[in-house]
């Protein structure tokens, strides 16, 4: 089946990307308001996910918070009026691009690039980390189904490229569309 191996899956992933960042000293208050809108704020090197959103942190009292696309801008506009006068909230949705790299050999695909201990001793489901792959800069997060990983928007298309081709060594294929030829912006967002 094009796209898919046994074991290995590669899908762009559609999400609101916000970034919220304390102002100094108000990161618990910070935490509290986004408790009360029911996010809870993970730990650094952590992420939570729940049914409606997933947040990590990967830089101290920052947070990216992910959610399924709405009308462009309105998650950051809410999230605008949460932060006030205790934080910031910037829209990534643009900037960044979420790829999912799942299956039994996700791992297996990414590590002989990262950085990173991939292995799930090491880096278990919840982790979350910033770390530079094939030169590009990657926020990797641990899912039990394998790997999210949100790369800058303008090296989308190196890093999927290069995520298609690492994959064949597992025998996953992309689709037929895509072989032999560039991946066309719209099939990144």
């Amino acid at each position: 089946m094009p796209g898919k191996a046994l074991s290995l899956r590669l899908e762009t992933s559609a999400s609101d990307i916000v970034e919220i960042a304390a102002l100094r000293g108000r990161a618990r208050e910070l935490e509290r308001v986004a408790l009360g809108r029911g996010v809870q704020l993970p730990a650094l090197g952590r992420a939570l996910a729940a049914t409606d959103h997933l947040a990590l942190c990967v830089r101290p009292e920052r947070w990216l918070i992910l959610t399924p696309p709405a009308a462009a801008g309105a998650s950051a506009a809410v999230w605008q009026a949460v932060c006030a006068g205790l934080g910031a909230a910037l829209d990534l949705s643009s900037g960044l691009n979420a790829l999912e790299l799942t299956g039994s050999v996700a791992r297996e695909v990414l590590v002989r690039s990262c950085r990173i201990d991939l292995d799930p001793d090491a880096f278990p489901v919840g982790a979350a980390c910033a770390t530079i792959m094939v030169q590009v800069p990657v926020i990797l997060v641990a899912l039990a189904s394998g790997v999210l990983l949100l790369t800058p928007a303008s090296t989308a298309r190196h890093f999927h490229e290069w995520l298609m081709s690492s994959a064949k060594t597992f025998g996953f294929m992309p689709p037929s569309h895509l072989n032999g030829a560039a991946v066309s912006d719209d099939q990144l967002s």
